[in-house]
C-alpha cells in the first residue's frame, strides 16, 4: 500500500451535496498540505491559509499583468517591459516563470550597470497608457 492518496476527481452533476462538500473538503486539505511542504513552515491552519491566498493573488495579478503584456507587444508600448514585469511576479511562484524571465532579461534595453533607465521605463509607461487612451476614447467615445 502506498501512502499517495488518489488523484482529487469532483464528482459528477449527478451527485449529492455531501459527496460535494467532501471534495471541497479534501481539496482544502490537499492545497493547506501543498502550502505546508513549501519549505516555510506555518504554525496553525490560519497562516496556512492566509499564504494559499496570497500565492493565489499574486499568480492571478502575474498572470493578469502576463496577459496585459502580450497585448502590448504589436502595440506601442512596453510589451517586453511588462511581460518582464508580470514574469517577475509569477516567478515566486512558478518555476517556468523564472526559466522565461531570464530569457525576457536578454531582450530588454540595458545600461551600462544591466538596468533599465528610468526615464525609458517611466516614458514608455506613459507612451503606452497615453496611446491605450487616445485608442478607447477614438473607438467608443468619440
Amino acid at each position: 500500500m502506498s501512502d499517495v492518496d488518489p488523484p482529487l476527481e469532483p464528482p459528477g452533476p449527478a451527485a449529492d451535496p455531501v459527496e460535494h462538500l467532501e471534495f471541497r473538503e479534501r481539496l482544502r486539505e490537499a492545497a493547506l498540505d501543498a502550502e505546508r511542504a513549501t519549505g516555510e513552515r506555518e504554525d496553525t491552519e490560519a497562516e496556512a491559509r492566509a499564504k494559499v491566498t496570497t500565492r493565489v493573488a499574486r499568480m492571478t495579478l502575474g498572470s493578469l499583468v502576463l496577459i496585459l503584456g502580450a497585448i502590448l507587444l504589436p502595440l506601442p508600448g512596453p510589451g517586453w517591459v511588462v511581460i518582464a514585469l508580470g514574469l517577475g511576479i509569477l516567478s515566486k511562484d512558478v518555476a517556468w516563470a523564472e526559466r522565461t524571465l531570464d530569457r525576457v532579461r536578454r531582450r530588454l534595453p540595458e545600461g551600462e550597470d544591466g538596468n533599465i533607465s528610468k526615464p525609458v521605463l517611466y516614458g514608455s509607461i506613459a507612451f503606452a497608457a497615453c496611446t491605450m487612451a487616445v485608442s478607447v476614447w477614438w473607438s467608443f467615445l468619440r
